[in-house]
């Protein structure tokens, strides 16, 4: 199979994907009364985006070896992912259904058993370190494929990902991109409350990386940065994309309590009706 063949031939609407991508989330974790659909809709238009036109993969094809690699470092928003598969022919949409239950390979945190998916992950602080060196192996291989890691704003307390930062940067990786889901809530409080992280932006170009920050709702800005990749010859990438906790229903957005609340059938029915009617049938 050659490179083109491994580029979706039509890319997708990638507004009405996300809303597709929301709507399936909430589905998934009301029926499973699990958590996590707070970050799984602050990152709905990043895999819209991703999925719909960005990544150089096929869904014939989710093992070729000229694929780009995605790893989703937040585990715990992996609806978010399952539902962008479902949604671009990776799995049967019949299959989300099975979530969280005994058995099913979908899993409540990322699994590498879904055609599609890279790498499991759950606890953080492990994607972009293990992301480094996928891309540091295509780079020693010759390879075109990239690698696009996905991490929250809360696991950059941990300093496997600082480590890897300068380990990227060291070697000079242009063939990998980190996007970072900056909804500034994590699991009981605020970023700033937990852990501080800014000034963000001049850290991560003091560690050599390129750094660009968008509204991670914007499709326009989020295609243009991933499809211009690289930006600066011999640079890691850093996407800061400013996003909202819980985006696209009214009384989950900033909420932190929607880190760990499942929404009844009726507040379920709500949320879908808000996102049908802002974005688009769900």
């Amino acid at each position: 199979m050659k490179e083109a063949q491994v580029i979706a031939a039509r890319p997708y609407e990638t507004r009405p994907l996300a809303a597709r991508i929301r709507g399936q989330a909430l589905r998934m974790v009301t029926r499973a009364k699990a958590s996590h659909i707070g970050s799984a809709l602050s990152i709905a238009d990043i895999m819209a985006v991703l999925y719909g036109r960005a990544l150089r993969v096929h869904p014939g094809a989710p093992r070729h070896p000229e694929r780009d690699r995605f790893i989703l470092s937040k585990g715990h928003a992996c609806v978010a992912v399952y539902a962008a598969l479902a949604e671009t022919g990776f799995i049967d949409p019949a299959l989300l259904e099975t979530y969280g239950t005994d058995g099913s390979m979908l899993m409540a945190h990322i699994s590498h058993k879904v055609p599609g998916a890279e790498f499991s992950t759950g606890a953080l602080g492990h994607g972009l370190p293990f992301g480094t060196g996928k891309a540091l192996a295509a780079r020693r291989r010759g390879q075109a494929w990239r690698t696009v890691v996905l991490t929250s704003d809360g696991e950059w307390g941990e300093g496997s990902n600082w480590e890897a930062a300068l380990f990227a940067a060291h070697h000079g990786l242009d063939n990998l991109i980190c996007i970072l889901d900056y909804n500034k809530l994590q699991s009981l409080q605020t970023v700033d409350e937990t852990l501080r992280l800014e000034p963000l932006h001049s850290k991560f170009e003091a560690f050599g990386w390129a750094v660009r920050e968008v509204d991670g709702h914007d499709h326009a800005a989020l295609t243009a940065a991933l499809e211009g990749a690289p930006w600066v010859n011999g640079k890691p990438m850093m996407l800061i994309c400013h996003t909202t906790k819980g985006k696209g229903v009214s009384f989950m957005e900033n909420k932190v309590e929607w880190h760990y609340r499942n929404p009844t059938p009726e507040l379920l029915e709500a949320a879908l009706a808000e996102i049908e009617g802002v974005n688009g049938h769900a």
